[in-house]
Formats: C-alpha cells, structure tokens, sequence
C-alpha cells in the first residue's frame, strides 16, 4: 500500500517540536492555565481559537462530536450556545455530561475538559443574544436544527420571512429554546507535543480534596 493514496496509511507525519510544558512551567490552576494558552493561540494568530470540539452522548449511547464557538470562561467553566431542541441540546438533556478539545494544532497544543454541563442563567442567554449579528440573531430564529428540511430554497424563504418580521434596527426576540451551556470541568489536560511522540500530557483534576496535578503517559 502506498501512503496517500487512498487506502492504507496515510502520509503527512509532522515531528513535533520539543518546548513542551514541564511541571515547573504549569500554572497553579487550570483556569489561569488555560488563559495563558487561549491569550497564546490569539497572539500566534491562530483563526477562531476559540473553535472547539463538543462532544456529547445521548439516550442511545452513541458519541456524537461538532465544532462550536466557545463564547466565555472563568472559574466556573466554559459556556457555548446553541439551539436546546438541536441534536446536541437534546443529549445534553438526556445526558448532561459533556468532553471539549481545543485543537490548537499549529502551536503544537490541545486542551482537553470535560464534566458537568448546566444551563445558563437566562440573563445571560439574551445579553449575548442580542451582541449577535443581525443576520445571525435571524438565523437562530429561522434554523429548526438538525432537523431535515426540504432544501436551502426552504430555508431562504424561511429567512426572509423572519427578516420581514422583524426588521434590521428593531429588536429580535431570542428563541425559547437558544441558550447558553456551561462545561464544569472536573478534568482539563494540556497536552504538547514533544519529539519522538514523547508527549507532555499534564492535568487538572477534582476530587473530593480538591484539585490534583497529574502527569500521563503520551
């Protein structure tokens, strides 16, 4: 089999680096952790840093993962929005436990989180909702997510309708159900590439003492 190809294993290895994150360069929590590499990945330049993968699992037991936008953190965790009557809103719902991957691949690095998932407060569903783009406070409005639709003529038409409703200056009523969901991670690892795949794995987890330092295996 030849590499790239199509079939068989792929070509493209990268080496990485070898700066990694030792333990002496670890911050004393994960949150300021996380901030010193979100404020790096904005500064190196990366495009939406803030792009993670969500994943979810729902009643039948099956993962599923997509791209969101994270949209705020602090020491409570970190908050996306989206449509609760999507499929993911749906298993958040049935099962409200969730995994994040920030991917930031160019740097070298990715932050791992996952814990309990909670709504937010409704408060802070409508100040971001109206921060939104016009266009984008229509979408939400138009979108029934995840569900199958006819084709795009269907959705366009549903758009402009929307948009006839409620005209661009005027206000656009946040969906029932678009709201906010906030990851409380009880576990975050950063992860660094390091040469010979000899990974700095470090991570952040809660117990009932509080939090612990650990290092893993790549």
């Amino acid at each position: 089999m030849s590499e790239g190809s199509g079939s068989g294993i792929l070509a493209g290895r990268i080496e990485y680096g070898d700066t990694g994150l030792n333990e002496d360069q670890l911050a004393g929590g994960w949150l300021e952790q996380f901030r010193r590499w979100y404020d790096e990945s904005v500064t190196a330049g990366i495009p939406e840093p803030n792009a993670v993968v969500l994943a979810t699992v729902g009643a039948d037991a099956i993962p599923a993962a997509r791209l969101v936008l994270m949209k705020a953190y602090d020491e409570s965790g970190i908050v996306v929005f989206t449509n609760g009557d999507s499929a993911k809103g749906h298993e958040l719902a049935v099962n409200p436990y969730a995994a994040l991957v920030f991917p930031w691949h160019p740097m070298h690095r990715q932050v791992r989180l996952s814990g309990p998932v909670e709504v937010v407060e409704e408060a802070v569903s409508d100040a971001y909702f109206t921060s939104r783009p016009y266009g984008a406070r229509i979408a939400a409005r138009v979108s029934r997510q995840s569900q199958v639709i006819s084709g795009r003529t269907e959705l366009e038409a549903d758009w402009a309708a929307q948009a006839r409703a409620y005209p661009e200056g005027g206000d656009v009523p946040r969906p029932a159900r678009w709201q906010g969901y906030r990851v409380r991670p009880d576990s975050v690892e950063f992860w660094s590439g390091r040469e010979n795949r000899l990974h700095d794995r470090l991570r952040f987890r809660h117990t009932e003492d509080g939090w612990v330092t650990e290092r893993l295996a790549p």
